[in-house]
């Protein structure tokens, strides 16, 4: 998954950072809101964490051009903005949760896997397909009760598809969700993580669309 951190204290911004890495998260950090903007219009992101009292471009107003252009990115906003009416503004411009600093680390990556359960069309915290078992909060795997150890970028390129059976994402797409803006990109990355994830959970789990992309068939 790509998340996308927009927020200005170096302090925070670093301590989230690390910790969302540490989660297998690919992330992109930038300080200001115009840049912010910027990167939205550019890139595609599977959440937003944002802080609202931005440099050139306030927080508010990126969420508002966001939901303005139609784009349904899940929204977090992680601010020190902490009277009934800033958060009621917040929510109603189109964010989709509230967590105000200084917020617990835990607390947080719960409400980011929320968040991305709910965008999948998922409520439940355990994903099940065909004997294949993955939780998104331990990153734990399963096939038919065995444990199975998959590496971070191969769990980066399951989860996604896991989530939505029948979706196709293209190799590009994966890749976003494989790296950041800093990060080298080998081209036969998509193919190596897929086919180590296929020898260890089956080779029909994830399936090749010719000339579009790979997804896990609907049950």
């Amino acid at each position: 998954m790509r998340l996308l951190l927009v927020e200005d204290d170096t302090m925070i911004g670093e301590a989230v950072l690390d910790q969302l890495r540490a989660e297998h998260y690919a992330v992109d950090w930038v300080r200001d809101g115009e840049v912010a903007e910027s990167a939205l219009l550019t890139q595609d992101y599977d959440l937003v964490l944002l802080d609202l009292g931005l440099p050139r471009l306030d927080g508010l107003e990126v969420l508002k051009g966001l939901r303005r252009r139609k784009q349904r990115i899940p929204v977090l906003i992680a601010t020190a903005r902490d009277s009934v009416q800033q958060r009621v503004q917040g929510l109603d411009a189109g964010a989709d949760d509230y967590v105000l600093k200084p917020f617990d680390l835990d607390e947080l990556l719960a409400r980011i896997r929320a968040l991305l359960r709910r965008a999948s069309g998922r409520a439940e915290p355990v994903y099940e397909y065909k004997g294949v078992s993955i939780c998104p909060a331990t990153r734990e795997v399963s096939m038919k009760g065995v444990p199975v150890v998959l590496s971070a970028r191969e769990w980066a390129v399951l989860e996604p598809l896991l989530a939505r059976p029948g979706l196709v994402l293209s190799r590009a797409q994966l890749e976003e969700k494989l790296y950041g803006w800093k990060d080298d990109i080998s081209s036969n990355a998509v193919e190596v993580y897929i086919h180590g994830v296929r020898k260890k959970l089956g080779a029909d789990l994830i399936q090749n669309v010719r000339g579009v992309g790979y997804m896990v068939p609907r049950d």
